[in-house]
């Protein structure tokens, strides 16, 4: 049987920036159990893969600081940037930070695909189990067992189950003894008790919002669904929650003492659309009526959508989460990426303990850590 110099497990983001940057990509081989690489990469930031951004620091992303601290110092904020723009592709800047493909994710993909000839692929190979024996790795899959000298684990989180998401790199993390950081959904909506039911009625709604969780606080979009709240802003605070509540403000950039001498009806001076506006007063049991005659009890109610408080009853789950927070504990991966238990022996990308916010801090993260990676290969 041949012993490759690599075996890499997933090709994903990490995965083909990984085998892109080897030196010896002819004695490597990709296993991939979709029968496409790079699944994850052609469906983001709707099809045209939000790769990076602008500003890049260890406070975008939900880490070990000191684990990160090192990676984004070596290579920079505009490294990725600049990699794929040597090459060729075409971005466009979102919001400021955000660098999008300019047309399709695709661009992005077949230049990846381009950079990795040589290297073996096999699709629709799903990775049953890994062992060591002696220094050479056996890789058990449904197409057979492969052996090589470095085994390089880029399977990525359970998020996106509809793309065929498997735990198998967490379970072969553990088995050389590796602590996992228990793994839950995030970048996701949140599901809403009882008493915030009332939210749902006003699905498709997108209003501005600033949230306060875990000593974060972040602002942006809310968009209110059927199923609970979601929208930029939900999806990032879902990454530093865990349980209890969530403070919502409600009136982020807006003064209510600018409205008291209004003749006109509430419903129509708060900063939302009406039938938004409608339910919050029917939630604080405020009448419908002109600014000039609301009491002073009124008044204190209104100042509480400034500070409500949310407690979320769950999230929308793997099936419907951008990522998966926790993974591979950090503090067992040297800076190469390389196992600290185990010789050759190494993970990147998602499935480490590394979850970043929306922005493209995920692919930003996935393609540094294969490039320090493989670089020190």
């Amino acid at each position: 049987m041949k012993i490759y110099e690599n075996i890499v497990i997933g090709g994903g983001a990490s995965g083909l920036m990984f085998t892109a940057n080897l030196k010896n990509k002819e004695d490597t081989i990709i296993l991939e159990h979709n029968n496409k690489l790079g699944a994850k990469i052609r469906v983001s930031g709707g099809g045209r893969c939000n790769f990076t951004n602008k500003n890049i620091s260890t406070s975008n992303y939900l880490a070990s600081s000191s684990f990160l601290k090192g990676l984004l110092r070596e290579f920079g904020s505009q490294f990725i940037f600049e990699y794929f723009t040597n090459l060729g592709l075409k971005s466009t800047l979102k919001d400021g930070t955000q660098y999008f493909c300019k047309s399709s994710s695709k661009e992005l993909l077949d230049l990846l695909l381009y950079q990795i000839k040589g290297a073996k692929i096999a699709l629709n190979c799903k990775v049953l189990d890994a062992k060591k024996d002696g220094n050479i790795f056996e890789v058990s899959t449904t197409r057979g067992k492969y052996k090589a000298k470095k085994l390089i684990i880029t399977s990525g989180g359970l998020s996106f189950t509809n793309l065929g998401a498997t735990a198998i790199g967490y379970e072969i993390a553990k088995s050389f003894g590796h602590k996992i950081i228990a793994t839950k959904p995030a970048l996701v909506g949140f599901t809403l008790q009882p008493q915030d039911s009332f939210l749902k009625t006003l699905s498709g709604v997108s209003i501005n919002v600033k949230i306060k969780v875990d000593k974060k606080e972040l602002e942006g979009s809310m968009l209110f669904a059927h199923k609970g709240i979601s929208g930029p802003v939900v999806l990032n605070a879902s990454l530093f929650w865990n349980r209890g509540h969530l403070e919502i403000n409600f009136l982020p950039k807006f003064d209510l003492k600018s409205i008291k001498n209004s003749n006109k009806n509430i419903s129509n001076l708060l900063p939302f659309p009406k039938r938004v506006a409608l339910a919050f007063l029917e939630k604080l049991e405020i009448r419908d009526k002109k600014a000039t005659l609301l009491s002073k009890e009124d008044w204190s109610k209104l100042e509480e959508l400034k500070y409500y408080k949310l407690a979320p009853a769950g999230t929308f789950g793997y099936s419907k989460a951008e990522v998966t927070k926790g993974g591979i504990a950090t503090n067992e991966i040297k800076n190469n990426f390389e196992s600290k238990l185990v010789d050759n022996l190494y993970f990147l990308g998602e499935v480490l303990d590394v979850t970043g916010m929306l922005g493209g801090y995920n692919f930003n993260f996935a393609f540094l850590s294969a490039i320090k990676c493989a670089r020190n290969n």
